[in-house]
């Protein structure tokens, strides 16, 4: 069944491709490309959008990260990460399609007013949120910061940018110097390993950064700020008003060199932060659900973004982002080589659509009953409820199918048949 495009009419039972979606105003920039504001035209929900250049992604050998990100991102679902809905590309672009949080950066915010404890403290436990769940997938983020934090339109937190993350093992520790520098852990730099501790203390970069108006360690020479990391002692500035204790000491705790003591490491780590005093009045799980209204609520009267990103696609893009019939063949460069790497992008950045849950014939009824194993594409989330609500429909317990759709985001209503 086509929509009416301009040039094309738009075929929603085809693989998804960018005609499925009409191209709203830039919000962000990266080093391979850029993230926009995205309508889908079948439903109007509104996406963002991110899209990376194929050339600028091979001259700067990034494709190993930008797969490892989008395969990452299918395991993921939790209401406190930026989630991945679509994913497709064509000859000229990758695109990640990410849930849309209208609330912008935690960096914008930061720049522009200073924030009271209150709301510091609920950014930070919702951010502890993500980070325990994406340690329980075996995911490591590395990239803690402000920049890598968006708001939605209620101001709620949400970890995004997952371009350095990586898998880790109990057995094997990482050994590379990933992230940005400033909120690295020190245990980065001893070379005898790391694992997941080093996403806590870059936790606890961020709340001295929101609290004090700097970061911890601050230095233009990056080996000088690397040693700093190691070794300085951290101060901690007289304010107005002043900081609580409870305050400071969550800020030792997570800024604790020591790994062994450091606030959020161990099996204990999660539940030594929920007892610590500056969290202890916190309702962990209405927290986690969203279902405790955050302090900060970032206007709706004016953009959350900066609106340079916006001018410079309208002035300085000489081919500004459209969709485009695919070739046939993979593209070959410019310089004349091959075209290994456009053929490997083609195998590996599979296409990705969260609605073929509810498509899938495999399903004869997700509430009740699956006939054979899930595919790698179904969300782990959508998988888990699903078989919680077959167990207890056979222990004889009464079920809410809303639990499904409130992970997923699809509603069961049109896809159950008995």
């Amino acid at each position: 069944m086509g929509v009416t495009n301009g040039k094309y009419d738009v075929d929603f039972t085809e693989e998804v491709n960018l005609s499925h979606f009409k191209l709203l105003r830039v919000v962000g920039r990266g080093a391979f490309g850029k993230v926009r504001i995205v309508e889908r035209k079948d439903n109007k929900k509104l996406f963002a959008l991110k899209y990376i250049s194929k050339e600028e992604c091979i001259k700067m050998e990034a494709l190993r990260n930008i797969f490892r990100e989008r395969s990452m991102l299918e395991e993921l679902d939790h209401p406190l990460v930026c989630n991945l809905r679509f994913a497709f590309q064509d000859d000229e672009y990758m695109y990640m399609v990410m849930d849309l949080m209208m609330g912008g950066d935690l960096r914008f915010h930061l720049n522009r007013k200073t924030f009271t404890e209150d709301a510091i403290r609920f950014w930070i436990a919702e951010l502890a949120c993500a980070i325990r769940y994406l340690h329980s997938k075996g995911v490591v983020h590395r990239d803690i910061k402000p920049d890598n934090v968006l708001l939605d339109e209620q101001g709620h937190s949400h970890i995004t940018d997952f371009n350095i993350a990586t898998h880790i093992k109990p057995d094997k520790p990482l050994t590379s110097h990933s992230g940005t520098c400033a909120y690295m852990a020190p245990e980065m730099f001893r070379n005898n390993g790391y694992g997941v501790t080093v996403d806590w203390w870059s936790l606890g970069v961020m709340l001295y950064e929101c609290i004090y108006g700097r970061r911890p360690f601050e230095c233009d020479n990056q080996e000088e700020l690397k040693k700093m990391i190691l070794k300085a002692p951290i101060k901690y500035p007289d304010m107005e008003p002043p900081v609580s204790p409870a305050c400071v000491s969550a800020i030792q705790g997570f800024l604790e060199r020591d790994i062994s003591r450091r606030l959020g490491c161990g099996p204990n780590g999660f539940a030594l932060i929920q007892k610590h005093p500056f969290f202890r009045n916190i309702d962990w799980p209405a927290l986690e659900t969203k279902r405790v209204n955050p302090v900060f609520k970032p206007s709706s009267d004016r953009i959350n973004f900066d609106a340079t990103y916006d001018l410079e696609e309208l002035l300085l893009e000489e081919q500004p982002l459209e969709a485009r019939v695919r070739r046939r063949k993979a593209k070959k460069r410019k310089d004349g080589e091959g075209s290994e790497n456009y053929q490997l992008i083609e195998e590996k950045f599979k296409a990705f659509d969260y609605t073929i849950f509810e498509k899938y014939e495999g399903w004869v009824n997700p509430v009740t009953k699956c006939v054979a194993d899930p595919p790698g594409w179904v969300k782990p989330a959508a998988v888990e409820v699903a078989n919680r609500i077959e167990r207890e429909s056979q222990d004889g317990i009464r079920s809410n199918s809303g639990d499904l759709s409130n992970l997923t985001g699809i509603s069961l209503d049109n896809r159950i048949k008995t």
